[in-house]
């Protein structure tokens, strides 16, 4: 009977230390950073530093994986890594509009949230931009072109926070755009081509023909150092007040002790001369806030959209 017990005992033990030794040793195999966007973006280029660092200190294959959706945005990217396992080996990198919006969208996967944050890193140096040949050099000369001509749109998905904060500036100054449309990428392309006649994209998509285009405002509640003259959407109308980030995500049954490991090499990247150089170059404002911190700010922004949803549906 002693030796039943014992046996039945130590099986137990053993059982119970298994979950606890899996986690122990995360990471042991090659993870994957999934960016909902083409390469390039500014999330894109911090998220691969973060994911060599990664890959040094763990001495792991990372790497990251982008994955537009096209006119789905990120949504399609994000739902990608909700259904993977909640192991730490498949984390998201986000805007704000995946835990904000996403459940809003009528994707299964992200409806309810399925993600919490790891930390956030980066608010984006997010403008609204037409080219230097339009009639018009600011949001005031926009407003009184539109009303008289049509003004199309660009945009990276009908949903986001920037394209929702766009459209109801334009409300509230009394005029509406003629047409908008989603695309992967938003750069200088674009507006030379004439496939849209204004864009919301972040500053570095249009840096290289910053002599051809014209910045008309900014999106973010401080001005964009890079852009030092060129007033937000906040001053403009006070009542449309948004900050655009990104953060690191990760399923909400991902253990703690995987989590602490990701944050650790997010926060020491965040912190370094090359993060710091590249955010000094682009306008990015760069710094690292943990789980609860950006859970709070999630909850902010979540009652903000809400409010820029009633005004849209007026």
């Amino acid at each position: 009977m002693t030796s039943t017990i014992a046996k039945a005992g130590a099986l137990v033990l053993t059982a119970s230390a298994v979950p606890f030794a899996a986690f122990a040793e995360y990471p042991e195999q090659p993870v994957e950073f999934v960016v909902p966007f083409p390469p390039g973006d500014l999330e894109d280029v911090f998220t691969r530093l973060i994911a060599d660092e990664f890959q040094a200190t763990y001495d792991v294959p990372a790497a990251v994986v982008n994955k537009p959706g096209g006119g789905g945005g990120p949504f399609p990217g994000a739902a990608e890594v909700a259904n993977a396992a909640p192991d730490g080996y498949t984390i998201g990198s986000f805007v704000i509009d995946i835990p904000v919006v996403g459940p809003l969208v009528g994707i299964p996967a992200l409806d309810p949230n399925p993600f919490e944050p790891v930390g956030s890193f980066l608010t984006y140096p997010f403008v609204i931009v037409s080219s230097a040949s339009q009639p018009y050099s600011d949001m005031e000369g926009l407003a009184a072109h539109a009303k008289e001509n049509p003004v199309a749109l660009g945009h990276f998905g009908s949903f986001l926070i920037p394209t929702q904060v766009t459209l109801a500036h334009a409300k509230l100054n009394d005029f509406a755009y003629d047409s908008d449309t989603a695309f992967d990428a938003l750069d200088c392309n674009t507006l030379a081509s004439g496939d849209a006649d204004v864009i919301n994209t972040n500053l570095q998509s249009v840096m290289p023909c910053m002599d051809d285009v014209t910045i008309l405002a900014t999106i973010g509640d401080t001005r964009i150092p890079l852009t030092p003259d060129v007033p937000t959407i906040k001053e403009l109308t006070p009542e449309l007040s948004a900050s655009l980030w990104n953060g690191l995500f990760v399923h909400k049954d991902t253990p703690a002790e995987v989590r602490e490991k990701i944050a650790v090499v997010a926060k020491k990247v965040i912190e370094s001369d090359k993060a710091q150089q590249i955010a000094a170059e682009t306008g990015a404002v760069i710094y690292w806030k943990d789980a609860a911190a950006t859970t709070a700010q999630i909850d902010a922004d979540t009652k903000t959209l809400g409010e820029i949803d009633a005004l849209l549906a007026e």
